[in-house]
C-alpha cells in the first residue's frame, strides 16, 4: 500500500481547522479578572512663591528682626529702615499743600468779588479772565501738592518692610547699619500657604492619572491625599515625561520635601498573562455566544497590564487562549 494516497484521503475528509471546536479551559467575566494597576512617579513639594524681599527706599537699616528658618506670619516685620529723611519730606509736602490751599482760597474769594463787580459793570472782562486763569493754576498747584504729600506718605510707609505672606525665612540678607538702596535684597522668603506638588509623569501614564479617583503623596510620614490641578501638555523630549501639578487636600508637606505620588488607574485592565498576539496586534479573546472573538487592545504592551474597554460582564478567555483563532467555536 502506498502511503501518499492514504494521507491525501485523510486530509480530504478532515474538517478545516476553522470549523473544529476548540475547548477553552476557563472563561470568566471581566469584572472577576480585571485589575486596577497602581502607578507612581517622583515628586517634590514646591512653593509658588520663593521671593527675595527688597527695600523700596534709600536709608540705613536699623533692624532686621527675623532669622533663618523662622516661621513668620503675613505682615510680620522683616526690616526697619531709618525714616527721618522721608518724614521730613512728608512734612515739607504737607506745608506746601497748606500754602497752596491758602493761596487758592484767597484766589477764589477774589474771583467771586470780581464776578460781582463785572456784573455791575465795574470790572473788565479781561481782568475777570485773568482772575479765572489764576484760580485754575492754583487749583492745579494744590492737586500737585496733594500728590507729592501722598508720595511722601507712601515712602514713609515703606520704612517698615513686611512679609507679603505667611512664610519661612530661607535667607537673611540685610544687615543692621548697612545703607539700603531701592532694590537692595533684605530676606528670601518661602511661601507656606501656596504650595503644590510637582511630579514628572511618564506620558503614557498621564491619562490614567487624570482618571484616578484617589492620589496620594508618599514621602516622610503618613501618605497625604492630593487633588490634581493640571497636567502639562508639553512632553520633555529627553525623559518623555510630562509635569503634573497637584495640591494637598488637607495639611501638606513642607516645601522642598521629596517623595512619590501614587495612584490607582480607574479603568479596568487585564493581566499581561491573558494577552495574545494576532495579526501583529495584542488583545484578548472573549466568548461571544460560544464563538471566540479576538478583541484588540491598542494600548497594550508585552508584559504590562492593558487597559480594556469592555463591559464588566464580558466573558474573557483566561486559559487556552494561545490556541484560539478568531471565529472558532467554543465548547
Amino acid at each position: 500500500m502506498r502511503p501518499l494516497p492514504i494521507l491525501l484521503a485523510l486530509l480530504a475528509v478532515a474538517p478545516p481547522a476553522q470549523a473544529q471546536d476548540i475547548p477553552a479551559l476557563a472563561v470568566k467575566p471581566l469584572a472577576e479578572v480585571a485589575i486596577y494597576p497602581e502607578r507612581d512617579a517622583a515628586a517634590q513639594v514646591v512653593s509658588l512663591n520663593e521671593s527675595r524681599i527688597a527695600a523700596e527706599i534709600a536709608g540705613r537699616i536699623e533692624a532686621v528682626p527675623v532669622e533663618v528658618g523662622q516661621r513668620i506670619a503675613r505682615g510680620a516685620v522683616l526690616a526697619r529702615i531709618d525714616c527721618r529723611d522721608h518724614e521730613l519730606a512728608r512734612q515739607r509736602a504737607l506745608a506746601a499743600l497748606d500754602a497752596g490751599r491758602s493761596r487758592l482760597a484767597l484766589a477764589e474769594q477774589q474771583l467771586a468779588r470780581a464776578r460781582d463787580l463785572q456784573a455791575q459793570g465795574f470790572f473788565a472782562e479781561e481782568a475777570l479772565a485773568a482772575r479765572i486763569t489764576e484760580t485754575e493754576v492754583l487749583r492745579a498747584e494744590v492737586a500737585q501738592a496733594e500728590a507729592q504729600l501722598a508720595s511722601a506718605a507712601r515712602a514713609v510707609g515703606k520704612c517698615v518692610v513686611r512679609s507679603p505672606f505667611a512664610a519661612v525665612v530661607r535667607e537673611r540678607l540685610g544687615r543692621v547699619g548697612e545703607l539700603a538702596a531701592p532694590g537692595t535684597p533684605l530676606a528670601v522668603l518661602v511661601d507656606l500657604e501656596r504650595i503644590e506638588v510637582a511630579a514628572q509623569v511618564q506620558a503614557k501614564d498621564a491619562p490614567g492619572l487624570q482618571r484616578a479617583r484617589e492620589i496620594r503623596f508618599a514621602g516622610a510620614g503618613e501618605p497625604r491625599a492630593l487633588s490634581l490641578v493640571r497636567v502639562s501638555p508639553a512632553v520633555d523630549p529627553q525623559s518623555r515625561t510630562v509635569e503634573a501639578r497637584l495640591r494637598f487636600a488637607r495639611e501638606g508637606a513642607p516645601p522642598g520635601a521629596s517623595g512619590r505620588i501614587v495612584w490607582r488607574d480607574a479603568e479596568p485592565h487585564v493581566p499581561p498573562g491573558l494577552l495574545v498576539r494576532r495579526a501583529g496586534r495584542l488583545g484578548v479573546f472573549v466568548d461571544d455566544a460560544g464563538t471566540a472573538r479576538f478583541h484588540a487592545l491598542p494600548d497594550a504592551h508585552e508584559g504590562r497590564p492593558a487597559r480594556v474597554e469592555l463591559p464588566g460582564g464580558a466573558r474573557v478567555v483566561v486559559s487556552g487562549q494561545l490556541a484560539l483563532q478568531d471565529g472558532q467555536r467554543l465548547r
